[in-house]
């Protein structure tokens, strides 16, 4: 395929550290192109990436494509005190978002939720411009269904987080780290 042209970047998703690096080992053995990305979930109740993969981005050059940025919409807050918004994806498909549906996700949300008021930035808008913010992130993907969340996507890219913000941030994964795993 690659000869073909058919191919012309190689990226991978979902991966692991180890993954990531045997990819790379494999790619070299057998004289085939790098990997050049790896997409994969990142967001403030998913900080996984951090604890190894990130390492491979600065040595190996290969970046994150963060996936699920809002965390199934619910770095949103839509689903705070088990609302259920009509329309919206965990609503009409509440098992597409099982790997949220864990015991600390709801305090975390709310947590950050109220440091986004206090900033006075809609959730999603903050929460967007933290995965922007790292810079082992080579791109965010976004979603939206409607008007207004996409314009609360597209407002986080003006939006540069201050060092109090980033630090206040920090201090509720400290108290409650990655609730989604």
């Amino acid at each position: 395929m690659i000869q073909a042209g058919k191919v012309r970047y190689l990226g991978v998703s979902n991966e692991t550290p180890w993954g990531l690096c045997e990819w790379i080992k494999q790619a070299q053995l057998r004289s085939l192109p790098k990997i050049v990305s790896v997409q994969n979930a990142y967001n403030l109740i998913n900080r996984v990436y951090e604890m190894g993969l990130s390492e491979i981005t600065r040595r190996e050059d290969v970046p994150l494509l963060a996936y699920s940025p809002l965390g199934f919409g619910h770095l949103t807050g839509k689903y705070l005190h088990g609302a259920k918004p009509e329309g919206a994806r965990l609503t009409r498909f509440p098992a597409f978002g099982q790997r949220y549906a864990k015991v600390n996700v709801e305090a975390a949300v709310a947590r950050y939720a109220e440091l986004a008021a206090s900033l006075d930035l809609a959730p999603a808008t903050m929460a967007l411009a933290f995965v922007r913010s790292k810079w082992f992130v080579a791109a965010t993907i976004i979603g939206a269904t409607n008007l207004d969340q996409l314009k609360q996507n597209i407002d986080s890219a003006a939006v540069t987080l201050e060092p109090q913000a980033s630090a206040a941030i920090d201090a509720i994964h400290e108290d409650l780290p990655n609730p989604t795993v």
